[in-house]
């Protein structure tokens, strides 16, 4: 009989953490209003609430391409920290959260399926991949009523 792993739970100190990296210190993200929802080993999931200073077409009140773009880079980041935090649970969660300064985008791709309208957008990623040097990774830009807007595909280095 084959026994499956107990899922991994992060501390509540390595969450706030990464919380506090992305929403606050990462100024850019700050600026969009990326808030942080979810935070698992294998899935990251955040809100960007629509304000007037994200508008891209002021006709139609849609958010501008480089707000889903830099929501989708920042979710998959948050999403490789996540697995590489399950990787290293031997480490404190102050030792884990070092790691976020080696963390790079090397590519990423964005599709964009339909207009960003709406009051807020939910932000989904995950990582496909986790090397030692590099990670591979998808998200999800969605409407408030769960409708995918655009997704993305992206690398990061990782060391």
């Amino acid at each position: 009989m084959t026994r499956t792993p107990a899922p991994i739970a992060f501390e509540p100190e390595f969450v706030q953490g990464l919380r506090y990296l992305f929403e606050e210190l990462v100024v850019f993200n700050k600026y969009l209003g990326l808030e942080i929802t979810s935070i698992t080993p294998e899935r990251v999931s955040g809100r960007i609430a629509m304000r007037p200073e994200l508008v891209g077409h002021y006709g139609y009140h849609r958010a501008h391409g480089g707000v889903v773009s830099a929501g989708l880079d920042s979710m998959g980041g948050l999403a490789v920290l996540a697995a590489i935090g399950a990787r290293h649970m031997h480490e404190t969660p102050a030792q884990r959260l070092t790691r976020f300064a080696k963390l790079g985008t090397i590519d990423l791709r964005v599709d964009y399926l339909r207009p960003a309208i709406g009051d807020y957008f939910d932000l989904h990623a995950q990582v496909m991949r986790l090397g030692s040097r590099v990670a591979s990774t998808r998200m999800e830009f969605c409407a408030a009523d769960g409708k995918l807007l655009s997704t993305g595909a992206a690398a990061y280095m990782v060391s």
